[in-house]
């Protein structure tokens, strides 16, 4: 189970399906996040799936477990494919996300966010007073998130491979941080190519800017599936 997910980091609807409406051949898997749910809502996240997408919701809930467990209840009733919360809130509260949404009575794969693409090592020590190395605090975070009963985790492309040492090759390694080698970084500082990613054992590459951006996206997304995927 490998895939290309498209970031849909639009502000609104018309934006978001005049960017669908390009891809007549393939239906990608796409993502929808914070800007453009918070912008537009479960009707949307409804149209893009009837038109025949798998999607990932990003939201990264992290709060009280109560309140994590109600909520994905109510997210996971969207039929979306994919979803997340934030490792950092805990066994409880990802546990609790796990439960409720089983009650949604949808297959849809839960997994949870261990450290952001755009953290470093410097970020983690001066800012969130976490003195292990990133790697070390990841993989940590992702056995977490195995014992509380989700399928992955969402890492950069450089701890995909510590991942799966710690969790097995069946947890699923989801990264964004993915960029062209002759692309921009952006604001992102732990990133690799799609075809490293594969080869550190990625399952799923998130891809925004680079496909979103460029001049035409359907031939950005053909080379990233053809780079990750073969």
């Amino acid at each position: 189970m490998k895939d290309v997910i498209i970031a849909l980091d639009f502000p609104d609807r018309a934006k978001t399906l005049g960017f669908l409406d390009r891809f007549t051949d393939r239906k990608p898997f796409v993502k929808v996040g914070m800007e453009l749910f918070y912008a537009e809502g479960h009707c949307l996240v409804e149209e893009i799936k009837r038109r025949g997408h798998n999607i990932f919701l990003d939201l990264k809930l992290h709060d009280i477990p109560n309140t994590v467990g109600s909520a994905m209840k109510v997210i996971g009733e969207l039929g979306v494919d994919m979803v997340n919360v934030h490792a950092a809130g805990g066994r409880a509260m990802m546990k609790a996300a796990a439960e409720g949404l089983a009650l949604s009575g949808h297959k849809t794969i839960l997994i949870a966010v261990t450290q952001l693409t755009s953290t470093s090592q410097e970020m983690l020590e001066n800012e969130l007073l976490i003195s292990k190395p990133i790697e070390e605090v990841i993989a940590h975070y992702a056995r977490n998130a195995k014992a509380a009963g989700l399928s992955g985790v969402v890492c950069s492309p450089l701890e995909a491979a510590i991942v799966k040492e710690a969790c097995g090759s069946d947890f699923l390694a989801v990264t964004p941080g993915i960029r062209f080698a002759d692309g921009e970084s952006n604001d992102q500082v732990r990133i690799t190519t799609p075809a490293d990613a594969r080869r550190r054992g990625a399952d799923f590459i998130v891809v925004g800017r680079p496909i979103t951006k460029a001049e035409d996206p359907v031939v950005a997304y053909q080379r990233c599936v053809a780079d990750f995927l073969g």
